[in-house]
């Protein structure tokens, strides 16, 4: 039977965006996250139709985050979906809800992302496939410029795979837009969920989504998505060739175990900024425990470079409770300061 013509369209994008980045190898398992939304019911649709041609095995996972009163009935939308393509279906829910104060979208892909690798590693799958589009990329982008972001955060979503080393997350949708999800869901006859806090532009997303993309059209005469698209690509690269060179030189300066780190004092002076500031980053990212503050927040960076490039003697407090000491040929870090120990 031929497939409709928006339907063959994200296919083939699916399957170039897939083996461009090395998504999939010959007999994986692979777990959809799926909310019911049009986006993910348009991967799990595409990962569905392409398992032969990729060789791979697929199943369902849907987390509910009770935000919602009506929460539950996503996850019965999903497992109807999983039960009609007869692929295993898998349900967890959140146990908690986002502090005060707390981005309720970061706290939301946290905990699904959480769930989804416990579902991972108990059934033994390889990738988690998300259903992440261009569209969300370029609003990724815009968020994180919008906040001030450096070069990761500007790079936008990473699509995962092979290509820059094993990732347990993919992207098959990246290169599809929001217009050609909507246009598949249409020519399979699927009516995914709508999720009506996607329509309230008290939240960033959206306001970028449904106010600030249409209006950088309007005022320039010109589609932008593929575009930004495009620059979130060319960053990436290099944004890998950095970390690159970040992993090479965190050899040469970092020594000691990774709760108490040494950053050799000399190597870091002789590295360019950018890649000590890099290396400093990917040493405190180890030190962090999870009911940590982030210790690799500008300032605690700052601090390890500023104590690196002053007198012995000195010292710092990180954020998350830890000293940071500068001794004659090390800057040194510790879970509690000097005179506690003693």
């Amino acid at each position: 039977m031929r497939r409709p013509p928006a339907v063959a369209r994200v296919l083939e994008r699916v399957t170039r965006t897939a083996r461009e980045h090395e998504m999939f190898a010959p007999g994986d398992l692979v777990l959809a996250s799926v909310s019911g939304g049009p986006d993910s019911v348009c991967l799990l649709y595409s990962l569905w139709h392409l398992r032969r041609l990729f060789r791979i095995r697929l199943e369902v996972f849907h987390f509910d985050h009770r935000l919602r009163p009506d929460s539950a009935k996503d996850g019965v939308y999903v497992a109807r979906l999983a039960e009609r393509l007869q692929v295993p279906f898998h349900l967890r829910s959140a146990q908690d809800a986002p502090a005060r104060g707390v981005s309720v979208e970061a706290w939301a892909t946290v905990a699904r992302i959480d769930a989804a690798d416990d579902v991972r590693l108990a059934i033994g799958a390889r990738t988690i496939a998300e259903g992440h589009t261009l569209d969300d990329q370029v609003e990724t982008v815009l968020m994180n410029l919008i906040r001030g972001g450096g070069l990761e955060a500007v790079a936008g979503i990473w699509p995962g795979g092979n290509r820059h080393g094993r990732s347990a997350l993919a992207q098959p949708l990246l290169d599809v837009e929001r217009v050609e999800v909507e246009a598949f869901c249409r020519g399979l006859h699927l009516r995914p969920r709508l999720d009506p806090t996607n329509r309230d532009t008290k939240h960033l997303r959206n306001a970028i989504r449904l106010r600030v993309i249409p209006e950088i059209e309007r005022a320039t005469g010109r589609e932008v998505k593929r575009p930004i698209a495009r620059s979130a690509d060319l960053l990436r690269e290099d944004r890998w060739e950095l970390y690159a060179s970040t992993v090479d030189a965190f050899e040469r300066v970092v020594s000691g175990p990774p709760q108490e780190p040494r950053f050799d004092v000399a190597a870091l002076a002789s590295l360019p900024e950018p890649i000590a500031s890099r290396v400093v980053r990917l040493a405190l990212y180890r030190v962090m425990e999870p009911e940590d503050a982030a210790p690799w927040t500008r300032d605690g960076v700052e601090a390890i470079l500023d104590l690196a490039r002053g007198r012995p003697g000195r010292r710092r407090d990180l954020p998350n409770g830890s000293t940071a000491r500068r001794a004659r040929e090390y800057v040194g870090l510790s879970r509690t300061s000097p005179e506690s120990r003693e």
